[in-house]
C-alpha cells in the first residue's frame, strides 16, 4: 500500500491506452475476469457499509470502473470483428447462455440489458437524483440543530465542527452521486449501441469477407456478441445494484444484511398471517406441497419469534431494574451534580415557544449572535449558555445565573411589545407600565395595534426575544471577569501563539505565569476594557513583567496600552466634560496607600472617605443633570485606587488617567472632587 496512490494513477492510465493500443488475448481474458472481481467487491462493500460516507469514494470508482468496461467493450469489439473470437471467457459466457439455440440466447441477453438499464439504472439515477435535492434542502435545517446544540452544551466546538463538516460531506458525496449516476445510464446505452454495431457489423464481415453462410454467421456472430455483452453487462449490473444500494441508505443503523433480517422478520404476528394465507392457497387448488412446505416454515419462524420476544420483556426490566440499583450505588453517581453551568437562562412554560425553532422561535440564533458579540466588544470566548425551562418560575418569567447564582430575574408579556420612550417624545401611549430589565428604564407593554404608532411616535419598541437576549448580553458583559478562568486564558493565549510564539514564549511562564495573566485581564474586564487585542496587552505585560509583578500595577500599565481604544470607547464627545480630582485629595489617596507582600492597598480614615463619598455622588448627579455621561480622570497612581474607594458609591463609574486619555481629545472639567 506503500505505492498505492502511484498505482493507482498508472492503472488509470493504462486504461486510456487500451482503448488505443491492442492487447494479448491472455491478457484480455485476464482483465475481463478481473472487472467482474472488481464489481463483487464493490457491491459487497456497498451492502456492509453502514453510512454512505463510508464509501465516500464511489462517485469517483463510478467513473473509474465505466471507463475500464468502455475500454474493454472497445477491445473486445475489434477482436471480434477483426479476427471472429475474443478469448475464451466470452467464448464460454456466449455457450453457457445460448444453449444451442442463438434466438434464445439473445432474448435472455436483451432481457438482461433491459432489466439493467430501465429498472436498475433508471431507479439508482432517481434516487440518486432526489437524494441531491433533499441533502442540500435539509443543510440549513441541520446547521441551526447544530448551533442550537452547541448553544445549550449538548455538544462542544469540536463536535460542532466535526458535524459541520459531515454535513457538508453528505451534501458533496449526494451531489456527485447524482452526477456519476450518469455515467452507468451512459455505460448502459453505450452497451446496447456496441451489442448491435458488433452483430450488424460481426454479420456483414462474416458474410461478405470471411465467406461464411448465413446460418454459420448469425450463430458465430450472435455467441461471441451475447458473450462479450454478457462479460460487460453483469458488471455493469453488479455496480448498478451497489449505486441503489448506496443511495437508497437513508436512515440504518448496521449494514445492509444486519437490517434486512432485523426489520423483516421481528414482528411474530406477520408471520402467523403469512403462514395462514398459504396454507389456504394450498387447499383451495394451487399446488399443495409448496405452499404447505413453505407454511409450516412460517409457522415455525412466528413461534420462535414470539418466544425469544416474551423472553426478552421479561429480562429487560429485570436488567434495567438491576442497572439503576448498581447505578445508586455506584459513588460516581454523584458526580454530574457538582458540575455548575457558567451562565445558565430558566424560563417558565410560558416562554418555551421563544426557545422552540418549529414554533418560530429563534432564540437559539440571538444565543450564537451573543457570543459574537461578546467575542467581537470584550475579546472573550463566552462559555456555552446553557437553557432550561422551570416549572417553579411565572410563566413568563425568566432567571439568569452566573455559576448556579441568580443574578437577575426578569419577565415578559408574550405577544406584546415594550415601548421606551428615548426622551424626546412627549406624547403618550397606552400600555402597561413597566421597567426595561437591562438597563433599569421606564417602558410600556404594548400589543400589535400599538406598536405601529409607538414606533411612528419615535419609541424604541422591541420584541420579546430581544429584551431577554439584551439583558443576557448586560449580565454577559457586567460578569465577563468572573466567567474568565484559566482554561480561557490558555485558549486565548494559543490563538495568539500561533502568530506570535516568540512573544509567548518568552511572557509565560518565565516572566508571569497564567494565572497572573487571568488575573489582569480579569481586572481589565471588570472596569469594561476590552481584552480583544490581546498581542498588545501581553506586550505590555513582557516590558513591564520584570519591573513588577504586581497584578494592579500591571493592570494600569496594560490600561495606558490601550489608551486610545479606551478613549474611543468611553469618550463619545468633544471636548469631553470630566470631572477631575483635586490635588490635595490625590495627595491625601497616595498618603493612605499601605504596601504588603500581596499588594498595595488604601487604608484611609472613613470620615475622610464618607466626605469624599458625599462630594463625589454630588459631582456626578451635576453631570447626570447635564444629559452627560459621567467619568473622572485622575493622576495615573490613584486612579485604581481611587476607582476602588468610588465602588461604594456605585460600581459602573467610569474612571480614567490622564496617561489613558488620547492626546488629541480636548478635556473640559466642569466639576472637581475635593475632601
Amino acid at each position: 500500500m506503500k505505492y498505492g496512490d502511484i498505482i493507482v494513477a498508472l492503472a488509470v492510465i493504462a486504461i486510456v491506452i487500451i482503448i488505443i493500443i491492442p492487447i494479448p488475448l491472455a491478457a484480455l481474458d485476464v482483465l475481463l475476469s478481473f472487472n467482474i472481481s472488481l464489481a463483487l467487491l464493490i457491491l459487497l462493500i456497498a451492502m456492509y457499509t453502514q453510512e454512505a460516507l463510508q464509501f465516500s469514494i464511489f462517485p469517483s470508482i463510478l467513473l473509474i470502473t465505466t471507463l475500464f468496461r468502455l475500454a474493454l467493450n472497445i477491445t473486445t469489439t475489434r477482436y471480434i470483428l477483426s479476427r471472429g473470437t475474443a478469448g475464451n471467457v466470452i467464448n464460454t459466457f456466449g455457450d453457457f447462455v445460448i444453449g444451442g439455440s442463438p434466438i434464445v440466447g439473445f432474448i435472455v441477453f436483451l432481457i438482461i440489458i433491459i432489466i439493467q438499464f430501465l429498472v436498475i439504472t433508471k431507479g439508482s439515477e432517481r434516487v440518486a437524483e432526489v437524494a441531491a435535492r433533499f441533502t442540500l434542502d435539509a443543510m440549513p435545517g441541520k446547521q441551526m440543530a447544530i448551533d442550537a446544540d452547541l448553544n445549550a452544551g449538548l455538544i462542544d466546538d469540536a463536535d460542532a465542527r466535526n458535524r459541520r463538516s459531515k454535513i457538508q460531506r453528505e451534501a458533496d458525496f449526494y451531489g456527485a452521486m447524482d452526477g456519476a449516476s450518469k455515467f452507468v445510464k451512459g455505460d448502459a446505452i453505450a452497451g446496447i449501441i456496441i451489442t448491435i454495431i458488433n452483430i450488424i457489423a460481426g454479420f456483414i464481415i462474416g458474410v461478405s469477407i470471411q465467406g461464411l453462410d448465413f446460418g454459420a454467421a448469425i450463430q458465430k456472430y450472435t455467441l461471441l456478441t451475447v458473450g462479450d455483452g454478457l462479460v460487460s453487462q453483469i458488471p455493469a449490473l453488479l455496480i448498478s445494484t451497489a449505486t441503489g444500494i448506496v443511495v437508497t441508505r437513508a436512515a440504518s443503523e448496521g449494514n445492509l444484511g444486519s437490517d434486512l433480517i432485523h426489520q423483516l422478520f421481528n414482528q411474530p404476528k406477520i408471520m402467523f398471517i403469512i403462514s395462514g394465507v398459504l396454507l389456504f392457497f394450498g387447499i383451495i387448488g394451487l399446488p399443495f406441497w409448496p405452499f404447505f412446505l413453505l407454511s409450516m416454515g412460517f409457522l415455525f419462524l412466528g413461534m420462535k419469534l414470539r418466544k425469544e420476544l416474551q423472553k426478552s420483556q421479561v429480562e429487560e426490566p429485570l436488567d434495567e431494574v438491576q442497572e439503576a440499583v448498581e447505578e445508586k450505588r455506584k459513588p460516581e453517581n454523584v458526580m454530574p451534580l457538582l458540575n455548575v453551568d457558567p451562565i445558565e437562562l430558566e424560563f417558565g412554560y410560558g416562554i418555551l415557544p421563544l426557545a422552540d425553532a418549529s414554533q418560530g422561535g429563534d432564540l437559539f440564533d440571538r444565543l450564537v449572535m451573543i457570543r459574537r458579540q461578546c467575542a467581537l466588544e470584550l475579546g472573550i470566548i463566552v462559555p456555552m449558555i446553557r437553557l432550561r425551562d422551570n416549572i417553579q418560575l411565572e410563566p413568563n418569567q425568566y432567571v439568569i445565573k452566573i455559576k448556579g447564582i441568580e443574578i437577575a430575574i426578569g419577565e415578559i408579556i408574550f405577544d406584546h411589545y415594550l415601548a421606551m420612550n428615548p426622551g424626546m417624545v412627549d406624547e403618550e401611549i397606552e400600555g402597561i407600565d413597566t421597567v426595561e430589565p437591562a438597563f433599569g428604564l421606564p417602558a410600556k407593554w404594548i400589543d400589535e395595534q400599538e406598536r405601529e404608532k409607538a414606533e411612528i411616535l419615535g419609541y424604541t419598541v422591541v420584541d420579546p426575544p430581544s429584551i431577554i437576549a439584551t439583558h443576557l448580553t448586560e449580565i454577559i458583559k457586567k460578569h465577563a471577569f468572573e466567567l474568565l478562568g484559566r482554561q480561557d486564558v490558555k485558549k486565548l493565549i494559543d490563538h495568539v501563539k500561533e502568530n506570535h510564539s516568540v512573544l509567548v514564549e518568552e511572557l509565560i511562564p518565565n516572566i508571569l505565569t497564567l494565572g497572573e495573566v487571568q488575573k489582569i485581564l480579569g481586572n481589565l474586564l471588570k472596569e469594561g476594557v476590552s481584552i480583544r487585542n490581546l498581542v498588545t496587552i501581553l506586550e505590555t505585560l513582557a516590558d513591564y513583567g520584570n519591573i513588577t509583578r504586581d497584578t494592579d500595577m500591571l493592570t494600569e500599565y496594560a490600561r495606558q496600552s490601550l489608551g486610545r481604544a479606551i478613549t474611543k470607547q468611553f469618550i463619545t464627545t468633544q471636548p469631553a466634560k470630566v470631572i477631575t480630582v483635586t490635588q490635595d485629595l490625590e495627595q491625601r489617596i497616595m498618603e493612605s496607600l499601605q504596601q504588603t507582600e500581596n499588594g498595595t492597598y488604601i487604608s484611609m480614615d472613613p470620615d475622610t472617605t464618607q466626605r469624599m463619598i458625599h462630594n463625589l455622588s454630588q459631582q456626578v448627579q451635576k453631570v447626570v443633570s447635564l444629559g452627560e455621561q459621567p467619568i473622572v480622570v485622575t493622576a495615573p497612581i490613584v486612579r485604581l485606587y481611587f476607582k476602588r474607594l468610588s465602588e461604594q458609591l456605585t460600581s459602573d463609574l467610569i474612571v480614567l488617567s490622564y496617561n489613558e486619555v488620547d492626546p488629541s481629545i480636548e478635556i473640559q472639567s466642569i466639576g472637581a472632587v475635593s475632601i
